[in-house]
């Protein structure tokens, strides 16, 4: 079993057509064998996938320094699917529509956590160590019974995503060791009452916040110290009131991004309260919209402000900003997990299948990344396949997965490609026990099979 998990894993990273389980199998060069045990495997719960991810953060924390804080960033996405008997499949909003326009698209909800891996002092690199399939609440049809509609309402408050996020970040702080900090990157998605109320202890959580949210100060002592105790004190500007305000001077922070540190201007307001956080102390960061300009002469452009809140008013500007940059490549996952590896592109409709399945392609994923970083160094780049001469030199930037993948198949195939010295059978001098020498992988299946 163990095997045939890793066998379907290495499949993920080295086949060319679409990954469903017969291109896997097609990639393996398993064709003409029994399939129906590869099924199983994703079916009946013989992958656990959360020792998986386990395994995968120890692997991480290990880059790190003792007192070194895991910075984590979680977000969700919508794997397409076409077949509406697939569990958890439903309309969603679509992510990449216009902004002036709503479209929906069919798929499945999921969830990701990935961890930073430090490549230098600066930068690093996103590796996913959690993933979920998070559906809503089936919703029952309109003349269902007062007792259907009441459960789907209860089930509808637990698989809200904003309460499966809380759960994962429980469960991500109970597998990070107790003298290790823990920061979590979200965006305005997580920023919310559910999400900033129940956070573990022990954990720091920088997300985007509206521009027009209400802040106030820390109460001060009641008078006469009678009546309620007090959460909220005075009212503060909002965010976008704050960035209008001229009497307050902006403040130049160096942030390492893109391969050079960029001069962020930001104002700051600590410590404040907000409702969505309750009795909890916060920072407001202000980012001042970047000017740029298509062209060398064109017209100066402007892109939005940035508002952040950080949950440890004392944690430094510059290290709030760096961290909440990292969280951006946490999207460079989601696009390397659909596009290159087909996450969700397997034809499977059971409950557990549709979790096992894109679960074991996202491990398959951090595998690459976390074995690039001990082979080449945290910000090595493989150097046995020289780049296209298009392609312009990035001698100081990280590896692209394109390319991990592409180093994979070489030292797969190249040997099938170019035998040295093959032959199939074993010479007299071996004991009779030694087998004849075999090449990894199937070169012929999987590119013959590739459409399959």
């Amino acid at each position: 079993m163990a095997e045939r998990a890793r066998r379907l894993a290495l499949s993920h990273l080295a086949c060319l057509g679409r990954h469903t389980v017969t291109g896997l199998l097609c990639a393996a060069g398993r064709q003409f064998q029994d399939w129906s045990a590869d099924y199983r495997l994703l079916e009946r719960e013989r992958v656990d996938e959360e020792a998986l991810f386990t395994a995968l953060q120890r692997e991480l924390e290990n880059s790190l320094a003792p007192d070194q804080p895991l910075v984590a960033a979680m977000d969700d996405s919508i794997l397409r699917k076409r077949g509406r008997r697939v569990s958890g499949v439903g309309w969603r909003k679509d992510p990449l529509g216009p902004a002036f326009h709503v479209n929906f698209a069919l798929g499945q909800r999921v969830l990701q956590i990935s961890a930073a891996l430090p490549l230098n002092e600066h930068e690093a690199r996103m590796v996913p160590i959690d993933f979920l399939h998070a559906p809503p609440a089936a919703k029952p049809r309109s003349n269902a019974s007062h007792e259907e509609w009441q459960q789907y309402h209860e089930a509808a408050g637990q698989t809200q995503i904003n309460v499966r996020g809380v759960e994962r970040l429980r469960r991500l702080r109970e597998r990070t060791p107790a003298g290790r900090p823990l920061w979590v990157l979200v965006d305005g998605r997580f920023t919310n009452r559910t999400v900033l109320r129940n956070l573990p202890p022990d954990t720091v959580l920088i997300g985007r916040i509206r521009k027009d949210a209400k802040l106030h100060e820390r109460p001060g002592a009641s008078p006469g110290g009678r009546g309620r105790r007090r959460v909220y004190g005075d009212r503060l500007p909002t965010p976008d009131d704050l960035r209008r305000d001229e009497s307050v001077p902006w403040q130049s922070v160096a942030v390492f991004a893109c391969g050079e540190h960029f001069q962020f201007h930001v104002k700051t307001l600590a410590p404040v309260r907000w409702s969505g956080a309750g009795a909890r102390d916060l920072r407001l960061v202000v980012i001042r919209p970047l000017g740029y300009r298509k062209t060398r002469l064109g017209k100066l452009l402007y892109r939005r402000p940035g508002f952040l809140i950080c949950t440890d008013p004392e944690l430094p500007i510059e290290k709030i900003l760096q961290a909440y940059v990292w969280r951006w490549d946490i999207e460079v996952n989601f696009r390397d997990e659909k596009t290159l590896l087909g996450v969700g592109q397997a034809q499977v409709r059971t409950p557990v299948a549709v979790q096992k399945a894109p679960a074991m392609g996202v491990a398959a994923y951090s595998l690459l990344l976390l074995a690039a970083a001990r082979a080449f160094g945290a910000a090595g780049r493989p150097d046995q396949l020289p780049p296209p001469k298009w392609r312009a030199p990035r001698c100081d930037r990280r590896a692209s997965t394109a390319e991990l993948i592409n180093q994979l198949r070489f030292e797969m195939w190249g040997e099938a490609i170019a035998p040295d010295n093959f032959s199939g059978f074993s010479p007299p001098a071996s004991p009779p026990t030694h087998k004849p020498q075999k090449i990894p992988g199937a070169l012929e299946s999987a590119i013959f099979y590739a459409m399959n």
